[in-house]
Parts: C-alpha cells; sequence; structure tokens
C-alpha cells in the first residue's frame, strides 16, 4: 500500500485529533478602515429580526457583525470540484431541467436538492439516504461525496441529516454601520416634455418609478460597515464527525471512504477561497496579522498544522483512486461515474401533492439553505 494512503491515518483513528482550524485576518482590498458591506437577510417571521444585516450587540458595547454565513462559504469552497485538475476526485453528477444543466455541485442542497431528488436518481438517492441512517455511508459517497463534506438534510423525504464536516464564517468586529442615500434621475422629464402623462393614480405613479420614467429618491438604506476591531475568517474541518462515517461493519472499506471524504475535505480546507464576495466587499488578508493554522486534540492541546494545499490534493487523488474513482479520467457523462440525468416533471408534480412514491407521505418542513 503506498505510503501516501496512511500518512493522515493517525488523524482518522479514534484517539487522533478533534479538528483541524483555519484563522485568517482579513480587511477590505481598501484598507483596514475601508466600508465593506455584510450580507443582508430577511426579517424573521416574529420579527424580532427587522432584517439587514446581522449585527449581535453585547451589554459592554461590543458587537460582532456577519459578514459571510457557513451556508454561504460552503456555497463558495464546494464549486472547486468541477474545476480543471479537481472534477475528477468526484462524480460529475449533472440534472437537465428543460434549457438548463444544473451540476450537482452547484445545487443549494446537494443531494437533497429537489432537482435531483425529482430526477432518475430518486431511488438510488432514497436508497442511499437510508443506508446512511443505517451506518453506511459508502453508498452516497458513490454518488454525492460533497454532501458528507458539506452536509445535506433530505428533510423532504428520508430526513437524512449529514453534519457538515468544513465550517467556514467570516465575521468582523466592533462595526459602525453607516447608511447611504441616492438619487435617481431618468434621461429626460418624460410627463414635463408630454412624453408620458401625468399618472392618475398610485399604481401607475409606482410603475413609472419602477421602469425608469422618473425621478426616485433613496434615502438612509445601507450603506455598510466599517469594522474597527478587524474581519477574520474562521475555518473548522470537524474530524471528529468524520470519523463517524462508516460502511457498516467492514473495518476496511470504512478506511478507505474516510480517506477519500478526508481527502476531499482537506483538499477544500487547504484551497485558498476568493475574498471577492460580493459588490462592496472584497476582502483580502491583513499581511501584518500571521494566519493560523492548527490541529486541535481531544484534550486541548493546539498544534501548528503543515498540510499544504498540494499535499492535500496528492493525498486526495491518492484515496480517490482507492475508493474507486479514477481522478485522472476525462469526463463523460456516458460512462460512470459521472452521468447526466434527466428532471422528472411527473416526479416533481408527485413531490409536491407529498408522495414519495414509496408508499408514505413527504415530511413538509422547511429546508434550510446549505
Amino acid at each position: 500500500m503506498s505510503d501516501l494512503l496512511k500518512k493522515f491515518d493517525p488523524w482518522l483513528e479514534d484517539a487522533g485529533p478533534a479538528a483541524l482550524t483555519i484563522r485568517e485576518h482579513l480587511m477590505p482590498a481598501e484598507g483596514p478602515d475601508g466600508v465593506l458591506f455584510p450580507a443582508t437577510f430577511a426579517a424573521s417571521e416574529d420579527k424580532t429580526f427587522k432584517g439587514g444585516y446581522n449585527i449581535d450587540e453585547f451589554p459592554d458595547g461590543r458587537n460582532i457583525c456577519l459578514i459571510d454565513s457557513v451556508g454561504s462559504q460552503a456555497n463558495r469552497i464546494e464549486p472547486l470540484f468541477a474545476k480543471d485538475g479537481y472534477a475528477g476526485l468526484v462524480p460529475q453528477i449533472v440534472v437537465k431541467a428543460g434549457n438548463r444543466q444544473v451540476g450537482l455541485l452547484d445545487a443549494g442542497h446537494r443531494a437533497g436538492d429537489a432537482i435531483v431528488r425529482c430526477s432518475a436518481l430518486q431511488e438510488e438517492l432514497r436508497k442511499a439516504f437510508k443506508a446512511v441512517q443505517n451506518g453506511d455511508a459508502g453508498s452516497l459517497a458513490e454518488i454525492a461525496p460533497t454532501s458528507l463534506v458539506f452536509g445535506a438534510w433530505d428533510s423532504r423525504d428520508t430526513q437524512a441529516k449529514l453534519p457538515r464536516l468544513i465550517a467556514s464564517t467570516i465575521r468582523a468586529f466592533d462595526v459602525r454601520k453607516l447608511t447611504r442615500s441616492a438619487q435617481y434621475v431618468p434621461a429626460t422629464e418624460y410627463v414635463e416634455h408630454a412624453l408620458l402623462e401625468e399618472p392618475a393614480d398610485e399604481k401607475t405613479r409606482k410603475a413609472y418609478a419602477e421602469r425608469g420614467f422618473v425621478h426616485v429618491p433613496a434615502s438612509g438604506s445601507h450603506g455598510g460597515v466599517i469594522a474597527t476591531s478587524g474581519v477574520r475568517r474562521d475555518a473548522t474541518l470537524h474530524l471528529a464527525a468524520l470519523r463517524l462515517l462508516t460502511v457498516g461493519g467492514d473495518a476496511a472499506k470504512t478506511l478507505t471512504l474516510r480517506r477519500y471524504i478526508f481527502g476531499l475535505a482537506l483538499t477544500a480546507f487547504t484551497h485558498s477561497p476568493s475574498g471577492y464576495l460580493r459588490q462592496g466587499c472584497n476582502l483580502v488578508p491583513d499581511a501584518d496579522k500571521k494566519r493560523e493554522f492548527k490541529t486541535v486534540y481531544g484534550d486541548g492541546r493546539r498544534e501548528d498544522a503543515t498540510v499544504t494545499h498540494s499535499e492535500a490534493l496528492a493525498y486526495a487523488k491518492a484515496a480517490a483512486k482507492a475508493f474507486g474513482i479514477d481522478p485522472d479520467r476525462k469526463i463523460d457523462y456516458k460512462t460512470g461515474p459521472d452521468r447526466e440525468v434527466m428532471f422528472d416533471v411527473d416526479l416533481a408534480k408527485k413531490d409536491v401533492s407529498g408522495d414519495t412514491g414509496d408508499g408514505t407521505k413527504a415530511a413538509r418542513k422547511g429546508r434550510k439553505t446549505k
């Protein structure tokens, strides 16, 4: 057996580390006192959160602002496995829906997403999710291994929940909230120059505004924040959760599975994500503060980790090959493990009605974003 495959086996054993952690200090591209725009969120149903920026206030006057959530970070990281040099590590599954093709790596809820659930993969995924519930993650890893890395919840069918092995979040500390105002000026005075009639009612007035035919002021809207105590990305690879993955009672197959999933997780974990999150939020490393990469043990010990991304990728390729996936293959949807399947309208209609197709009714619970 290759020594490369054995390299991280101590981390995959029960006595291994609890987690790997990365802490990166960031700043806006404009500088530490630059304005950055956090994510905005809708108001909660009970209106306890009125919507806008998610800023937690503390009694001592300090606060923490959520810049990018764990779900959003997962959305940004996972598509790595569709890029050249990485695509061969996982099965490339594409669902053809009308004129669109949606890759499993782009589906909002991975193997639990409606577009995958209502396709020719439905029964295969149902069996795989049920197998996970019974202690066998091997089948799901053969179809959707990134669902084991970034987590998934089959909330509309089997209720199988897969914890995230990788969690990454970006927060800003002690922020000062800004507002901004703007004024839209149309290219000409449409009403004044008799190009349009004076709006006769509020509905028409709103239509003029929406279509850009009148002046529209925008006052006091979200204007970003200044992080007076810095911005930080905290990421964790939960090895303790990884060690919960098994292939029934087969120790050899379980080790092969764990190596494969760990290789994917480590590759994603050590990859430097883009700091461009959205308009007005382009983050770069703070050169004055050192990046921390630690191995954290169950007894609280913290040691420097030294795994590079190239080392992680080499390991991931070896582990994928041992699992039965050729990392150097040419992607071909006509042969396994890569597949193109059709979205099934009839299955979607049954899904909406709550008919799972196996004699039970699907749960009607809200689904969390990934």
